[in-house]
């Protein structure tokens, strides 16, 4: 690809205070491409993308849009160029319409200086249509609107503001594999129009799909841009991290020993319905399903925050009910959630905190605190783990979101369980912290935790579990070896129940 670029920058460095966060970065756009920006949790994505979008002044470098050399002190300044961003979290007003929200601080005016609302209804029309959005009603207010379809409008905002370079930063993060696909041809359409696309994202699959180019920094640094038929998975995996991983799913071979959680025609509700299986001590039990299928409802039931209705559990061979976490952490169960943020730790605290809340009978006498033992405990966790922080006194939200899951797994780990319940555990996490969460998950197995998995990454799960539980409509579709376990199989066991009732 030959164009010149809309957008380069030369030597871009960075600090905040005595931190480097970016160190003399070249990187450009050109038109009609989409360029993956790669790197892990910290490598410094997120402040260059802010530089270009004018949230943040460099240090050091230039910064040159069509061969001009700008110096932007605001996003406005940076739309006035052409570049806009579609953050993670999108930036929309929920109580205001589609249109509204589209157009908002840009709207058209009609010659007696009014608000045009006309023109904005069929402009704001016109922008849905072209990213094939005919079901988006320009009138909608943006609360009733799906995740995917609020991304559309955030993008219908940007285009709207005639912009040639697109930022996306992780954009389908919260998105179903259905509405991943359309925004990815979405993209492809952009690109054809010429539009200049910065794409960041930890899938791996969505970068050698929809990426021309890649550029990988670490560090800070830059570290390789390359066309992205010139490279394969590891070669990118060994570029972020620097060095060689043999295999995102470092799976160890641990003694599988005797039944530790049985569970016998357990139902809740019609997304747990007379379920039975077996999970063994030094075992990694992988439960696979399409979003609905029942996995987290059953974890929550086994966990005891959704109690089963009907059906027996049993821990040791031994009958137990589970009425609340409570019972379930003292009968030696752990639950790492699928959404960290919101309910496995509390953000505003710090490492130290979250670490033992837990477990804090550990930690204290009566009502005093043993604060010699809550930060033993502390840093125990951090070296076992591996937990990147400046020190255990720092709050958790300011951790990579690989190093926030450490830390909700050393909470439960305080616990010393006998399962280990982890859903979706390396959710939103790059690859390095994903293989060093699966060599986490190794060691346990070693050591005769027993773990069910829940995870929606079909390899993660193939690559993991010593045997695979599929769910479907809150049953039980099908129980697989490792051996035997192909996507194929998964996969067809995945969507047995629906085409049972599509041919009834």
């Amino acid at each position: 690809m030959s164009a010149a670029p809309y957008a380069s920058l030369k030597g871009m460095s960075k600090s905040f205070g005595s931190v480097n966060v970016l160190k003399a970065v070249d990187f450009d756009v050109r038109p009609g491409e989409v360029h993956a920006l790669l790197g892990e949790n910290g490598a410094g994505k997120s402040t260059l993308i802010k530089m270009m979008s004018g949230l943040y002044k460099p240090d050091e470098g230039a910064f040159t849009v069509d061969g001009e050399e700008v110096n932007f002190n605001s996003t406005r300044d940076a739309a006035a160029k052409g570049i806009a961003t579609v953050y993670q979290e999108l930036l929309l007003f929920p109580e205001l319409s589609v249109a509204e929200n589209v157009f908002l601080g840009n709207y058209p005016r009609t010659s007696a200086g009014t608000i045009d609302w006309k023109t904005v209804r069929e402009k704001t029309r016109d922008l849905l249509d072209q990213l094939d959005s005919p079901e988006l009603d320009v009138d909608a207010k943006v609360l009733t609107l799906s995740v995917a379809q609020r991304q559309r409008v955030e993008i219908a905002k940007a285009l709207g503001k005639k912009a040639r370079i697109l930022i996306m930063d992780e954009p389908t993060a919260s998105l179903v594999e259905s509405d991943v696909q359309r925004l990815m041809s979405v993209v492809r359409q952009l690109r054809d129009r010429g539009v200049g696309i910065v794409y960041v994202s930890h899938r791996m699959a969505e970068i050698f799909a929809l990426a021309d180019r890649v550029t990988v920094i670490r560090d800070g640094a830059h570290v390789a841009t390359c066309d992205i038929g010139d490279v394969d998975e590891d070669d990118l995996v060994s570029m972020m991290v620097g060095r060689s991983i043999e295999s995102l799913f470092p799976k160890q071979e641990a003694n599988i020993g005797e039944p530790v959680l049985e569970v016998r025609n357990l139902h809740r509700g019609h997304l747990v319905r007379d379920i039975s299986f077996t999970l063994r001590r030094g075992e990694i039990l992988g439960i696979a399903g399409l979003v609905g299928s029942g996995r987290t409802e059953l974890a929550l039931t086994i966990f005891g925050m959704t109690p089963a209705r009907e059906g027996e559990i049993l821990i040791d061979g031994k009958l137990v009910a589970i009425t609340s976490p409570t019972r379930a952490r003292d009968l030696g169960i752990a639950y790492v959630p699928e959404d960290r943020g919101l309910q496995g730790l509390v953000k505003p605290m710090t490492i130290k905190q979250n670490v033992t809340m837990a477990t804090m009978a550990n930690v204290s006498s009566g009502i005093f605190l043993k604060a010699g033992e809550e930060a033993r405990r502390a840093l125990d966790a951090v070296r076992r783990l591996s937990i990147r922080c400046r020190e255990i006194d720092q709050t958790v939200s300011e951790l990579s979101g690989g190093n926030q899951q450490k830390v909700v797994i050393a909470k439960w780990l305080e616990t010393v369980p006998k399962v280990l319940i982890l859903d979706e555990p390396t959710r939103g996490v790059d690859v390095g912290a994903k293989a060093e969460i699966h060599s986490i998950m190794g060691e346990l197995v070693k050591q005769g935790v027993a773990i069910l998995m829940i995870s929606s990454e079909l390899p993660e799960v193939l690559g993991m579990s010593d045997r695979v539980l599929v769910m479907s409509g809150g049953q039980v579709t099908g129980e697989i070896d490792r051996a035997d376990a192909t996507p194929e199989r998964v996969g067809a066991a995945m969507t047995a129940h629906r085409t049972k009732e599509t041919a009834e």
